[in-house]
């Protein structure tokens, strides 16, 4: 295959002339929060001063186009980040200077940047052009947040090499479980025109690392192959190149068959493997730097290699073959059948455990946080550390489809960092067990103005990047950078409002799945909760699969004495969850059906301790709304109106949660509420006839 060099490297330097002129482009901000955490709200005083008047040099010299796009980049960015820090304060005497160095033997290549301050200003060293790059974010964030550039003395190298946001995104402008808008991705005007939003789109995304971007939905549509749409992808990677970004396509496995006029799709088919590598070369002769395929196979109805009696490695090494050396095959761990009777939680690992060291070395098994399916609280996934000879990534889901959508306030940091963080049990965390791999985040982005359909949902996809950057930064450290950026750098301000948002995803699991309780919404839009459904055609898709509550007792048994589950795990880890009196409270109902006056360690009784989370959760709520309501005055008016509405619908809706949910077990139990508790607002009745056939993205 031939790539004519000549015109990539030309369309890369329209892309950055477009780029460059958007950067300049003059515009009057509206505090809606479409400037995300790249406002650069001026510094003042003399921090301000030491930024005005400042100069920025880049090389003299670059090896070739898309190196010299990347760094015009990042002199823009810092151009124009240090005018707006700067706010128009008086230059000192002898203006300072920032240098860029992108071509540093001492730097490592990857992205890797060091930032050395000094009297006369600062240096930026990177090994190429991408640590030049985010090196020129990074700098504008640690401005931000209060250091000053000759103080500054601060490196850093991206801990996995591999850091994408999935999109969910259907070719006709839908977006699965999105809940802020329609897809961003105008396929329709595209190639001819580029909405400039990709460009925002991409600043935000390269400002925290993230180096990846899968366009469409994990339930693929075999047109996106076509090469209509190839062409349309190819000027999305023009534009981002210069970003760091490489597109990824999610490739539906039954396309030789849906548009190839093959009549199978099977991958140890000779034919069947050829029409594969024909059309990964037709993708990489438009897109030389193209990333590779996602494959969502033989989950929830979606065709693979489980359709031809054949494994997931098989499958997966076919498409890795045809992509070669040039990138890389994501291939979901997320499966379950209708057949298979196996508990759900262990679906996953007694599929692919099996295979380990039998995937090719460009695929990455891309597996989600935890056993089940983005709840509010799981153990990790027992994959982790489990396949040793293979790469497994981590997949986490920043849209919100179990935590309250756009409207609740549910900071998932210390989510991510509770699994990021655990122990497998195999020599290491999860954290390093992905390090050669990367992260996944299911995006929560759409056409709303503020992006992710609420202004706090904006701190899911920073953290998501900045985690997969630097999985050892805590939430709190992440937390403060973000509100700093984004809102105020007023100290009482970060003080109160990082608080509430490292509290907020304990109270969804308050109020929604206390103590290792799952699944519990609603069935098709995962709206409000729907812990009586037990009619559903296929087990895991009921409530009453996960929580088995009886009058006797609630929880489910995957012990040896149940389904065995906890035998996926390492047995250190195991032992940790094997006995309920030994068990974190929190994990309690997940691996354990215990009586409603089970004794927890801490002497309390099950019922009234369930009860008590439930309350806890409302109750932090309205706690929520105090604090938010104090800040007025420290935030423009139109965002903090915003904020209060979205507090008020999830006061109403973590009411609703906490009172479905009592009167349900109340129905199975008939225990009196403990003292002080009120009863539901309404009857068990009223709350399972609600109906929400307009809820978003089912």
């Amino acid at each position: 295959m031939l790539v004519n060099h000549q015109s990539w490297a030309l369309r890369s330097l329209l892309g950055l002339a477009l780029v460059v002129a958007l950067l300049s482009d003059a515009q009057v901000r509206a505090e809606d929060g479409y400037d995300l955490w790249l406002r650069h709200e001026p510094v003042g005083g003399a921090a301000g001063s030491e930024l005005n008047g400042i100069t920025v040099a880049g090389p003299d010299s670059f090896a070739d186009a898309g190196a010299e796009a990347m760094v015009s980049v990042a002199l823009a960015e810092l151009r124009s980040g240090l005018a707006e820090l700067a706010g128009g304060e008086s230059p000192p005497a002898a203006p300072l200077s920032i240098r860029l160095s992108c071509t540093d033997a001492d730097i490592a290549r990857g992205g890797a940047f060091a930032l050395d301050g000094d009297s006369t200003g600062l240096t930026l060293r990177a090994g190429e052009a991408s640590g030049c790059l985010y090196g020129a974010f990074a700098l504008l964030r640690l401005l931000d947040t209060g250091e000053r550039l000759t103080k500054i003395h601060h490196a850093e190298a991206p801990a996995m090499p591999l850091r994408l946001l999935n999109h969910w995104d259907n070719p006709d402008g839908t977006v699965e479980r999105g809940y802020a808008g329609s897809s961003i991705f105008d396929w329709w005007h595209l190639p001819d025109h580029l909405d400039r939003r990709m460009i925002d789109y991409a600043r935000a995304n390269a400002s925290v690392g993230i180096n990846g971007v899968v366009v469409n939905n994990v339930n693929a549509s075999a047109m996106m192959l076509e090469p209509r749409y190839i062409a349309r992808l190819a000027r999305l990677a023009d534009a981002w190149r210069p970003y760091g970004i490489r597109v990824y396509l999610t490739a539906r496995f039954s396309a030789p068959r849906d548009i190839g006029g093959l009549d199978t799709a099977d991958p140890i088919d000779p034919a069947v493997a050829r029409w594969w590598q024909n059309k990964a070369d037709e993708i990489y002769a438009a897109i030389p730097d193209f990333g590779g395929f996602l494959v969502k196979a033989n989950s929830e109805g979606q065709p693979g290699p489980g359709d031809y009696g054949r494994t997931h490695a098989e499958g997966a090494n076919m498409l890795a073959s045809a992509i070669g050396a040039r990138g890389t095959v994501f291939w979901r761990a997320f499966v379950y059948a209708a057949e298979d009777e196996t508990d759900r939680a262990s679906q996953a690992y007694r599929e692919f455990a099996p295979l380990d060291g039998a995937f090719a070395d460009n695929v990455i098994v891309q597996v989600k946080n935890g056993p089940i399916d983005f709840q509010p609280r799981e153990p990790f996934h027992p994959l982790f550390g489990a396949m040793r000879h293979t790469r497994v990534a981590l997949e986490a889901q920043i849209t919100k489809e179990y935590l309250g959508f756009a409207t609740h306030v549910a900071y998932l940091a210390p989510l991510w960092k509770e699994v990021l963080d655990a122990e497998t049990g195999h020599g290491g965390t999860v954290a390093s067990s992905i390090a050669p791999a990367g992260m996944a985040g299911v995006a929560n982005i759409g056409t709303a103005r503020n992006w992710s359909g609420s202004h706090f949902d904006q701190a899911n996809w920073y953290a998501f990047g900045r985690l997969a950057w630097n999985p050892q930064l805590s939430s709190e450290e992440i937390a403060r950078e973000w509100l700093m950026q984004t809102f105020s750098r007023d100290p009482a301000f970060v003080s109160d409002v990082s608080a509430m948002m490292l509290n907020s995803r304990e109270l969804v699991v308050d109020y929604m799945t206390p103590l290792g309780l799952a699944h519990l919404m609603a069935t098709g839009h995962h709206y409000g909760p729907g812990p009586w459904v037990c009619d559903l055609a296929r087990p895991e898709w009921n409530p009453c699969y996960y929580h088995r509550a009886d009058k006797d007792g609630i929880g489910f048994d995957r012990t040896a004495s149940g389904t065995d589950a906890l035998a996926d795990y390492a047995p250190s880890v195991a032992a940790q969850w094997a006995e309920p009196e030994t068990t974190d409270p929190r994990l309690l109902l997940w691996f354990h059906h215990v009586p409603w006056d089970w004794a927890l360690p801490d002497g309390k009784r099950l019922w009234p301790t369930l009860v008590e989370h439930y309350d806890t959760g409302v109750a932090g709520v309205a706690e929520m709304q105090a604090m938010w309501a104090a800040q007025a005055g420290k935030v423009d008016p139109r965002r903090h109106g915003d904020v209060t509405d979205f507090l008020a619908i999830q006061a109403k809706e973590a009411r609703w949660w906490r009172d479905a949910s009592i009167a349900y077990w109340q129905s199975l139990n008939g225990l009196p509420l403990p003292a002080g508790s009120a009863p539901p607002e309404h009857d068990l009745a009223d709350y399972r006839a609600r109906d929400f056939p307009e809820a978003p993205s089912d």
